[in-house]
């Protein structure tokens, strides 16, 4: 009984001392903000048809379908091109900015809000991976997704060598104004009857906000540092509970497609990777996926082993070196894919909710390499790598409006 008691008080000691997966969660932002990015890029040629006024999905369609299933998208609030063409370069700047890291708390809601405005705008455009992107950037806001890899870090390890050398920090401006601004937007689109419908995006949106005043005011008014910790645990529950929401997710989507897989007669008679490879919208490489389909062979590995590995994978988390082997098949088979089949961003998206599951030791070692190389790139190769920190966040070390 006491073994027992020991292992459930180390638990929530454990889950709630600190945010786990500080590089994981760095990955996951990174991942998928590029993701996000590239394809806005890419597409940025063609957007006005996508999502915009000039698409076939006309504004009075999405209005309509909008008013049915109440699911949220900013570009609801105006038809004109203008508006459009705003919310896009805000997604974009969003996108931006946290993939860099800088005021990781309020972007990764910017980015939540880009995500959505544009996807619920046209729904039909998408594909596996824009429904991925579309729950992460949801669940990447209640991490703390900025501890490392990012400015947020940089600047909160700065100030603490500054407060180390005995030198005075200013109280940060930049939090406060943009809890304003944001603030005063939530307040307009709010009063104006724009967040009416499905309250999932409101009360988030409402809760980072309130969640960021509470954050700041303990941070600058508390006398004592109990109702700092007090905030710090919330922080770290959030965290890891965002966190084991991603890794149960991406569990169910291998889950539920091998299963699905095994259902299918094509998949039980080993020829269902044939198919996609001889269809001209699934064929960018026409004499690569010949190559791929010459050998019955060959297409008879690789569709009972797609199976395979998407469904066990789910039963092998509590074997690390079963789990990393077949980590790395997956990480494979979406870059084959994303060659192979032309899906790069499904592929992306995909490769970015595996991430979760990479060794710290290994992700360490990356940022260590990349690193060195920015090192040599900037003339500073004979430099010293400093260690990288495992806790740290920007709302532990700053005064600035952040959030939990």
């Amino acid at each position: 009984m006491n073994r027992f008691t020991l292992a459930i008080s180390s638990g929530i000691a454990r889950v709630t001392e600190s945010a786990l997966g500080p590089y994981q969660t760095a990955v996951i932002r990174i991942g998928f903000t590029a993701t996000w990015l590239l394809f806005l890029l890419r597409e940025f040629p063609h957007r006005q048809e996508l999502y915009g006024p000039d698409g076939p999905w006309d504004f009075d369609l999405a209005q309509q379908l909008i008013g049915t299933n109440g699911s949220f998208t900013a570009l609801m609030w105006s038809s004109s091109r203008f508006w459009f063409e705003s919310v896009y370069a805000l997604a974009v700047l969003a996108g931006v900015l946290l993939l860099l890291g800088w005021r990781t708390r309020t972007m990764s809601v910017l980015f939540m809000v880009g995500v959505l405005s544009l996807q619920n705008r046209s729904i039909f455009m998408g594909d596996g991976g824009d429904n991925v992107l579309h729950l992460m950037c949801v669940y990447l806001v209640f991490t703390r997704c900025g501890q490392v890899w990012s400015l947020d870090e940089r600047r909160a390890r700065l100030a603490r060598e500054a407060h180390a050398r005995g030198e005075r920090i200013g109280p940060d401006r930049v939090g406060p104004a943009l809890w304003g601004v944001f603030g005063f937007a939530l307040v307009a689109v709010t009063a104006a009857g724009r967040l009416d419908g499905d309250l999932t995006v409101p009360v988030i949106l409402w809760g980072v906000w309130l969640g960021q005043a509470v954050w700041w005011i303990v941070g600058r008014r508390a006398r004592t540092p109990q109702p700092r910790i007090l905030l710090d645990v919330i922080g770290n529950i959030v965290h890891n509970g965002a966190l084991l929401v991603i890794m149960a997710e991406a569990c169910l989507i291998y889950a539920t497609a091998g299963w699905y897989k095994i259902q299918g007669s094509r998949w039980q008679d080993g020829t269902a990777v044939y198919y996609p490879l001889h269809l001209d919208y699934f064929s960018p490489w026409p004499a690569l996926a010949d190559v791929l389909s010459s050998s019955g062979t060959m297409v008879m590995l690789i569709t009972y082993g797609t199976v395979v590995v998407q469904v066990a994978f789910p039963f092998t988390l509590f074997n690390r070196r079963v789990k990393n082997v077949l980590l790395a098949a997956m990480i494979t088979e979406h870059a084959v894919i994303a060659v192979v089949l032309g899906l790069p961003f499904f592929s992306l998206a995909m490769i970015a909710a595996d991430a979760v599951f990479l060794p710290t030791s290994f992700l360490r070692r990356l940022g260590e390499w990349a690193a060195r190389a920015r090192g040599r790139l900037s003339g500073r190769g004979g430099s010293r790598v400093l260690p990288l920190p495992r806790v740290p966040d920007d709302e532990r070390a700053t005064s600035g409006i952040s959030g939990p």
